[in-house]
């Protein structure tokens, strides 16, 4: 046998548990850096590949529908063909994928090669969650989702960065070659580490998918599609609406009649510890996403800063939850991991609450500020909630809930984006009537801006200018009216947070004791 290999993942010794933990982060990290590395490079590839803005659209919506729907599969293929096995084909599948977009020369064959690097990325971050819950004891998992939770929060923060990166220096065509040596290194370390599996037969569960998978890709098409549909004014958003509730009716009715073999049990949602970390954590991420989406909107189209100035000020903010995501593992080895929830919260509500205060005068100081406050606190929510799902499940259920979990708040993700998208561009349709109302030539105070601003009132040039000014303000007023939506989100987390049952994670302070008492005695 592989000298570097151990029988079981519960049988692993410290040098495997650190490399194959390596693995999974690294894998993690590399999975969701792909659904916003992407971003900055569409303009690029839209004028390359002759598409229009409709259809560039799909190089991103293939990948997170693709993804959503396989997620949840996660459980049954580990139980088929064994976890190592499963690991191994996701990394190779997602490498290959990731190499044959990068090779891409239409716009169909890149769709195509997305919706393949979707179906093989789907399973990474559910799966790498699984293993790192396996390979840790329960005293430790605290620390083992700290490494796993800087992938899952890096990723979309990195994402846009590196991409741009690496769109400006060579290409759009990098942005994929990129997973290329790190998939092949990941696949090396995989096979010489992770220990073999044991299988259990099971067969597809064909309806109850079929079922699954058209309610998830109608929800995510709703998401993706709606704003430029105008909502529920269009027939294909209110027919895909429809599809998705009686298909998301009869998976459920399937799931509930189905005695052997569902994709996965829907009885998992009657463990109040994880459905209570799905509340918190979808909550969380749709404030998560809603906000990320705003900052540089902001930044750039009504505070005036270039692209590059806005990474440099958000990125203190991706420092932040790292740091606080590594520090959440060594808090939860102490304390509860209810009163270090509690603590994140509080920190996303106050960091929230500043992000309300901006206007079109706010200094970069003030945004950064809130963007580290919004970090630290987002770390020490995910962590401790990422593990507290799971500590009164059954362990034959881990594998299932990790998928749902991920697919829950994937969902979440969209779920924020088009929401807040929706909110901001009726507000700031709002606020532009409102103001607008208020410009009168009569106005003392409209003359004494256009005296300030040495414009004359009867020129022509000057009411474009003014147009312009209400613009401008009209979209700052929505952005803080979004960013009034996300504190209020925020609060909602508080009082979720009383679902838990049972001391989670941290040591009691008899155990403390203890292990101090213990420790003196030793030494």
């Amino acid at each position: 046998m592989n000298p570097i290999r151990a029988r079981s993942l519960e049988d692993v010794t410290p040098r495997q548990r650190a490399i194959i933990t390596f693995v999974v982060m690294i894998s993690t990290l590399m999975q969701l850096l792909d659904t916003t590395i992407v971003n900055v490079a569409l303009p690029h590839m839209k004028g390359q590949l002759s598409a229009t803005p409709e259809q560039i659209s799909w190089v991103l919506t293939s990948y997170v529908v693709a993804s959503s729907i396989l997620m949840p599969l996660t459980g049954f293929f580990s139980d088929r063909i064994g976890t190592r096995n499963f690991l191994l084909i996701t990394i190779a599948g997602f490498t290959i994928a990731s190499a044959l977009c990068g090779l891409a020369t239409t716009l169909t064959q890149i769709v195509l090669f997305r919706i393949l690097q979707g179906v093989f990325g789907a399973a990474l971050v559910p799966l790498s969650q699984v293993i790192l819950l396996r390979i840790y004891p329960p005293e430790e998992r605290g620390r083992a989702m700290s490494l796993w939770g800087v992938g899952i929060m890096a990723g979309p923060i990195l994402g846009p960065t590196v991409g741009g990166w690496l769109t400006e220096r060579w290409s759009w065509h990098w942005t994929f070659f990129i997973n290329v040596p790190i998939g092949a290194l990941l696949l090396v370390l995989a096979l010489i580490t992770m220990p073999s599996s044991s299988s259990r037969a099971r067969r597809m569960d064909w309806s109850g998918f079929a079922l699954m998978a058209v309610a998830v890709a109608s929800l995510q098409l709703i998401l993706d599609l709606g704003h430029r549909q105008s909502w529920f004014d269009s027939d294909l958003i209110r027919n895909l609406a429809v599809v998705c509730l009686v298909s998301l009716g009869g998976f459920i009715w399937h799931g509930l009649h189905r005695n052997e073999d569902p994709i996965f049990d829907l009885h998992i949602f009657k463990d109040r510890n994880f459905t209570a970390g799905l509340l918190i954590i979808t909550t969380m991420t749709l404030g998560f996403y809603g906000a990320t989406l705003l900052m540089p909107l902001m930044m750039v189209g009504s505070l005036g800063f270039n692209a590059f100035t806005t990474g440099l000020i958000l990125a203190p903010r991706g420092v932040a939850t790292i740091f606080s995501t590594l520090l959440a593992g060594r808090l939860v080895s102490y304390y509860d991991g209810r009163t270090v929830v509690a603590a994140g919260i509080i920190l996303l509500i106050l960091g929230n609450y500043v992000m309300t205060l901006f206007n079109l005068s706010t200094p970069p100081g003030l945004i950064i500020t809130a963007g580290v406050i919004q970090g630290l606190g987002m770390g020490l929510v995910f962590v401790p909630i990422s593990a507290m799902a799971y500590t009164s499940l059954e362990s034959r259920l881990v594998s299932e809930a990790t998928g749902v979990f991920g697919l829950v708040r994937s969902v979440g993700g969209s779920i924020g984006i088009a929401v807040i998208s929706a909110f901001t561009a009726r507000h700031a349709q709002l606020a532009w009537g409102q103001l607008r109302g208020g410009v009168q030539e009569s106005s003392t105070v409209l003359r004494d801006w256009l005296d300030a601003a040495g414009l004359d009132q009867n020129a022509p040039e000057t009411w474009r200018i003014v147009g312009m000014e209400l613009e401008k303000q009209s979209q700052m007023v929505a952005y803080v009216d979004g960013f009034q939506l996300v504190f209020l989100i925020t609060l909602a987390m508080m009082p979720l947070l009383l679902l838990f049952k049972g001391r989670q994670l941290g040591p009691s302070r008899d155990e403390r004791t203890q292990n101090q008492g213990g420790s003196v005695e030793a030494a």
